[in-house]
């Protein structure tokens, strides 16, 4: 398989004020320090700033992202933000289809389709979500729901270059629960053959495949090494630029301390 550089991710969600932005300022600072991670990096802050992140993080590494797009470009759609209102306020990527719009906003995968192609059609990277419930993962059904979502959530026109999958197993986000290793790599192998089918072994041998789920300093050395893992996407602990570089740092050689 490609050698694959890895993407670590943080998404704030419905967190975050102009003081917060000073996290940035710290992780920036951090990520100019030795050691440097050997990893790309990627902050998505609330909708609200991302024009503000884009100035802190100008001429850094930190590449910025949003959390979520609507489909179409423009219109009559009362609080509705199109990727190409995302890529004019500085992103270069978008989340699409997290377990939290599924559930919350009862978003379809035809509609997560929908929001990847809008994603491409600004020039974005789509980071389409995938992941099972705690009901599903008890009933055996993780790898039937993947491939279900995947499927109708990815796009014919999806490839390594624009789209990130990332696997959020809906039970593990906030519970601090996490999957075993062997459970992570046997579902992200799982990913990568459905990409496979998908898209042809080409793309799949080559596309990122995320882990997200309590992911902190304390796990991030034994989840990211997995087989077919290729970073993570991170919730509450990309909040604290001191939380989130500790994540970062597995990729650092020599490790930070």
């Amino acid at each position: 398989m490609t050698a694959i550089r890895p993407l670590v991710a943080g998404n704030w969600k419905m967190n975050g004020l102009g003081s917060t932005l000073g996290e940035l300022a710290d992780l920036r600072a951090r990520m100019k320090a030795a050691p440097v991670p050997d990893a790309d990096v990627m902050v998505c802050p609330p909708a609200t700033l991302l024009t503000r992140a884009a100035e802190v993080l100008d001429g850094s590494d930190i590449a910025l992202g949003a959390q979520d797009c609507h489909p179409l470009v423009s219109g009559a759609h009362t609080g509705g933000i199109s990727a190409e209102m995302l890529a004019d306020a500085g992103a270069t990527a978008v989340i699409v289809g997290h377990s939290e719009r599924r559930i919350d906003h009862g978003e379809t995968d035809a509609l997560v389709n929908a929001k990847a192609l809008a994603a491409y059609r600004a020039g974005l990277t789509a980071i389409i979500c995938v992941g099972e419930t705690e009901a599903q993962h008890q009933d055996g059904k993780t790898l039937d729901v993947l491939r279900g979502q995947l499927q109708g959530s990815v796009p014919e026109e999806a490839r390594a270059a624009d789209t990130v999958i990332a696997y959020e197993p809906v039970w593990a986000i906030g519970s601090g629960l996490t999957p075993t290793p062997a459970d992570v790599a046997e579902v992200h192998g799982f990913i990568r053959s459905v990409v496979s089918q998908l898209l042809g072994e080409g793309e799949s041998s080559a596309m990122r495949i995320l882990y997200g789920g309590s992911v902190k300093p304390t796990n991030a050395s034994e989840l990211l090494f997995v087989p077919d893992v290729n970073g993570a996407l991170v919730g509450g602990a990309s909040l604290k630029a001191s939380d989130f570089y500790g994540i970062l740092s597995v990729y650092c050689d020599p490790p930070a301390t």
